[in-house]
């Protein structure tokens, strides 16, 4: 329980990871894997809020954030091994083929389903209640604030990489109260060792989830980086730099700033909630050479690259399994089920946002696959007009090229982007829609996803690599290329 109260519910690696537990679990993923006791109160209590004015809206929101938010005395207390710990506890404790460790990706969780296998979270978030005075749209107050509250967690867990993000795009309303610290690990810990130890079998695979979406950063010391913006919608040169979008988004936004004043990023660092810190390698090389496990490197440019290569594997699997092939159910960020996809035969299309570039990735996707009899799509409300933000007409175009039907799933258009309960409603709307029912399948052989990645895998911005683990006196690594 004292790790439990460090788990953000609405951070994606929390998300993910409830929602592949409880299908390893056999189950489904009701309110974001809320506890099954409190949940009906949760989806009961929540759409009550779409009914306030929006200032109130925003406001419980905002309220909402702050219950799971520390204060930075509560922050001094984190222990990342028993996070850790929660983390592992959240799995069955069976034998496994294979594992994952490292990015947090939808797809990836798409693809450990289907496998029947765990993953592991590299990166987690540490919301930090501030004092008041950080202001949304001053960056540098909220890197003032962080300081003294980073230097101690940084002091305490000298195998944690810290990167502080400020994003007044997509968590402006969150930046009221709260600031964001994303831990990245370095090292696997005792409780991740002993887990993967415990569970994977002789001969076993251990794949690594490598995303290497970088952004600019302002380094703060040797593990700690401030990370002005987040993936979606503006690019880094607009958070850092301005430009004429921002300055009228801002003014849009009742903002007296042009830009965000923030001096000229001075590093380069992994992106700090979706990509993969490599420092990480050394320890998995280790372990598998260690264990006699086969180390699979999943290296990919950024998120949604690997939406379609497991949106194609699953059509595939169904294929082979004699089921319909027409459904399509496209999710976003953490609005994801990956029990009701298996159970009613729909292919999974994981997107980052609700914004322009994942509609573009989506409509790629559509372009080069066969057409599809049902499209159904999810969006997660952020509360914010962001900029880069795609509109609902833009969504609404992307769905009528189903050809019998093409739904928004859960989302009340009306209350749309500030559309709060949708955390709750996607479930029950997700299951009315889709169907028909199919029996939950075994878990698809790793030989399958081997066979499909051989006839098709140079078909997308993924790479798949061997790392040898062979006992040998050098430290050095040796990779080659898994399709060779």
């Amino acid at each position: 329980m004292m790790a439990r109260r460090f788990v953000a519910d609405f951070d994606s690696s929390a998300a993910m990871l409830r929602a592949l537990a409880s299908f390893l679990h056999g189950r489904d993923f009701p309110a974001l894997g809320t506890h099954r006791h409190t949940h009906p109160l949760f989806e009961t209590l929540l759409p009550v809020v779409n009914h306030l004015s929006v200032p109130l809206r925003e406001a419980a929101f905002v309220r909402g954030g702050l219950a799971e938010a520390l204060t930075p005395r509560a922050l001094a207390h984190f222990d990342a091994e028993a996070l850790a710990r929660w983390v592992v506890a959240r799995y069955p404790r069976r034998r496994y083929p294979a594992a994952v460790v490292g990015a947090s990706n939808g797809a990836l969780v798409h693809l450990c389903a289907a496998l029947g296998i765990p993953w592991l979270p590299q990166t987690q978030l540490l919301s930090v209640r501030h004092d008041g005075r950080v202001l949304v749209d001053e960056p540098l107050k909220d890197l003032d604030f962080a300081r003294e509250p980073a230097r101690r967690l940084l002091e305490s867990h000298p195998d944690l990489q810290l990167h502080h993000t400020h994003d007044a795009n997509h968590d402006r309303l969150l930046l009221r109260g709260l600031t964001h610290f994303r831990v990245k690990r370095r090292r696997l810990g005792a409780a991740y060792v002993r887990f993967l130890e415990d569970v994977l079998e002789p001969g076993a695979t251990l794949f690594v989830s490598e995303c290497e979406l970088r952004w600019p950063t302002l380094r703060q010391g040797e593990r700690h980086v401030f990370q002005q913006g987040a993936l979606g919608g503006a690019s880094p040169d607009e958070y850092y730099l301005g430009g004429p979008r921002v300055e009228a988004w801002l003014r849009s936004q009742g903002s007296s700033h042009p830009r965000w004043p923030t001096p000229p990023p001075d590093s380069d660092s992994p992106e700090a909630e979706w990509g993969f810190e490599p420092a990480l390698s050394e320890d998995l090389q280790r372990l598998a050479r260690k264990r006699r496990w086969r180390l699979r490197r999943i290296v990919y440019p950024e998120p949604e690259a690997l939406s379609p290569l497991v949106a194609d594997l699953y059509r595939h699997w169904y294929r082979d399994r004699r089921m319909p092939l027409g459904q399509l159910l496209v999710e976003s960020s953490i609005l994801l089920e990956p029990w009701w996809a298996l159970r009613t035969g729909a292919v999974p299309f994981w997107m980052v946002l609700n914004t322009r570039p994942s509609a573009r990735a989506l409509e790629h996707y559509l372009d080069a696959s066969e057409p599809w009899d049902a499209l159904f799509l999810m969006l997660c409300s952020r509360g914010v007009d962001s900029l880069g933000m795609a509109p609902l007409q833009r969504w609404r175009e992307l769905l009528s090229r189903g050809l019998d039907r093409g739904e928004l799933v859960g989302v009340d258009e009306r209350e749309y982007p500030r559309d709060f309960a949708s955390v709750v409603r996607y479930h029950p709307a997700l299951k009315r829609a889709l169907a028909p029912r199919h029996a939950m399948p075994e878990r698809m052989g790793l030989e399958r996803l081997e066979a499909f990645l051989r006839q098709h895998g140079d078909r997308y911005a993924v790479r798949w690599h061997d790392t040898d683990t062979r006992p040998r006196h050098s430290s050095a690594g040796v990779s080659s290329s898994w399709m060779n």
